[in-house]
């Protein structure tokens, strides 16, 4: 059971990033990106249940889309208008099981994550 995020830079406002987050060890249907930012609790910002249907943070609605290809077990993250408010480390986490219903699920509901892909926004 293995995540890895990759995609993650730097850019100046306004700028745009894709995520992509490479499942291996399992197939995951139940998969989300969070971030944190220094000094600040881990938030989620984009999840995407067992059927496909997408949730995301207020703060990120309408500038990114999360998406998933089954056949390569990988999630991603379209992040478009970024501002330094998105500065931070995102995560990938995944759940082993089925999920379903679009909303943001908490930290504690997700077995497996990634080790952190830095994105800086800064002019």
């Amino acid at each position: 059971v293995h995540l890895v995020e990759s995609g993650g830079g730097s850019t100046q406002p306004g700028g745009s990033l894709r995520l992509s987050c490479a499942g291996s060890g399992f197939t995951y249907t139940c998969m989300a990106w969070f971030r944190q930012a220094p000094g600040k609790a881990r938030e989620g910002v984009a999840a995407i249940d067992s059927d496909g249907r997408p949730s995301y943070a207020d703060s990120v609605k309408g500038r990114f889309t999360i998406s998933k290809d089954n056949a390569k077990n990988t999630l991603y993250l379209e992040m478009n208008s970024l501002n330094a408010e998105d500065t931070a480390m995102y995560y990938c986490a995944a759940e082993g099981g089925y999920c379903y219903g679009a909303f943001l699920r908490p930290v504690r509901e997700y077995t497996y994550w990634g080790q952190g892909t830095q994105v800086n926004v800064s002019s």
